[in-house]
């Protein structure tokens, strides 16, 4: 997509940790292609620690994707070489921490990670004992230590602002102005999600929610915005603005400082429907929501237990778009038992609600949710995508691997020549966007067409 963002759980860690007195560097992982560079990093810093520290607020650090595993293990092997203590906190090393420590790991800091950072560290520099640190998974003589979970924080701004200076901001601009997109920086409100989909896994920041003050979010953006004029933000939280009244002293906060931004946001359909939230939303500059639309069969929502009513669906994108804001669906193909009508009742949905954008995926087992439970019996040795466009279906389900993936690009197409069948009822056929549009949707059918047959053929095979 050409549209990466730094680190931002990353960059809170540094910074508590320089808040300390240690003087921290980073390695941003996001704008490198081979672990390997790590190692002029290591020649020229001479660190006591390497902290493979992931972005929590990144869904794809939740996948526990291969690629990133083998990537961090070649990092831990190099800081090896170089006398390094590791120290690992991601999703995947508190799921797998096992395959960490025999991969070279001296500590795995499980779920949130700053506090068990500092004080491994402090534990470290003094050689007292790692067990009076809670959140940690060590080896001692040989056998796996577990220090339990630490209580999750509830204070958010008792963390310092996130250290933004580590990061080149201007490497980022750059890539993303040569993939032809506005600038965006990503900004966290809130950790944690307090509602139980049970496909969803929350290894870091647990099934609660606490939030940062308004007056604390609207410092850093204003920040921001003064040293890198960034004004476009990624509100990177599971849910944004659930807390009553947040949204609102989140707007007046805004107008005080004079600061306008514009912002999307990620949410659920059930929390979109009353007008003054959304009024005030639109009024702190929301621009676009994604929406946890997962499916348009009722059957399947209640499956996954999400909560929503197709129904809310509906409704929550006619308000929003009436106001002027962008909406977005995640639908999610592949789940347990889905058949060929749930498949065309999402069909449906979709082209009846006609969202502004779309993301496609199959279902994907995480490790610590009751889906996972329900088909780890089926996992075998594939139990984690390569990368995020695997796309595998790694459970036996209605239909084959092969017929989901033709899907995600079938789904694709005919969303696409909807909008542009909108277009050309909106501007006219004589119209320039609409001889554009027409010929997008030249372009288009045959190709649907296609895709209907492989779908076809596909099915029957099953």
């Amino acid at each position: 997509m050409g549209t990466p963002y730094p680190p931002l759980g990353t960059i809170y860690a540094a910074s508590l940790m320089r808040e300390e007195g240690y003087e921290v560097s980073l390695f941003d992982v996001c704008l490198r292609d081979n672990p390997n560079e790590i190692e002029a990093i290591l020649e020229r810093e001479q660190p006591a620690f390497l902290v493979l520290y992931d972005d929590g607020f990144n869904y794809l650090t939740k996948m526990c994707l291969t690629t990133m595993r083998d990537a961090a293990f070649e990092m831990m092997a190099i800081a090896k070489k170089h006398g390094c203590q590791i120290l690992v906190n991601s999703s995947d090393s508190t799921d797998h921490f096992e395959k960490y420590l025999e991969n070279g790991a001296d500590v795995i800091l499980l779920g949130e990670g700053e506090s068990s950072l500092l004080e491994t560290v402090q534990s470290f520099e003094k050689n007292t004992d790692l067990n009076e640190v809670k959140g940690l998974c060590f080896k001692s003589d040989n056998e796996i230590t577990n220090t339990g979970r630490r209580p999750v924080l509830k204070d958010l701004d008792a963390l310092p602002q996130p250290a933004w200076d580590l990061v080149n901001v201007d490497e980022y601009k750059a890539v993303w102005a040569s993939n032809g997109h506005p600038f965006a920086l990503n900004i966290a409100t809130t950790r944690g999600c307090p509602f139980h989909c049970n496909w969803c896994a929350k290894p870091i920041y647990g099934q609660r929610y606490n939030t940062r003050s308004p007056q604390r979010v609207v410092a850093e953006l204003k920040m921001l915005e003064e040293k890198f004029g960034v004004t476009n933000f990624w509100m990177c939280d599971d849910i944004f603005g659930l807390k009553p009244g947040w949204v609102q002293t989140f707007r007046d906060e805004l107008t005080q400082e004079n600061l306008q931004i514009q912002y999307k946001i990620q949410s659920r359909a059930d929390l979109l429907l009353e007008e003054d939230n959304i009024d005030a939303l639109v009024a702190s500059g929301l621009y676009e929501v994604w929406i946890g639309a997962e499916s348009g069969s009722q059957k399947i929502l209640d499956a996954m237990n999400k909560g929503t009513q197709v129904s809310q669906i509906k409704e929550s994108t006619e308000l929003l778009q009436s106001k002027g804001v962008r909406v977005a669906f995640f639908l999610q193909f592949g789940y347990l038992d889905e058949t060929k009508e749930d498949v065309d009742a999402t069909m449906k949905m979709l082209l009846d609600f006609m969202p502004d954008d779309i993301g496609v995926s199959v279902s994907y087992p995480l490790p610590g949710t009751e889906f996972y439970e329900m088909v780890k019996s089926q996992l075998g040795e594939k139990a984690n995508w390569t990368d995020s466009d695997d796309l595998a279906l790694m459970f036996q389900n209605t239909f084959n691997q092969e017929y989901y993936k033709t899907l995600h690009r079938y789904v694709h197409k005919v969303f696409r020549n909807a909008q542009a069948k909108e277009r050309v009822a909106k501007n006219g056929i004589a119209s320039r966007v609409g001889i554009k549009a027409l010929a997008k949707q030249a372009y288009y059918l045959p190709i649907i067409t296609k895709l209907e047959n492989e779908l076809k053929t596909l099915s029957n095979l099953n």
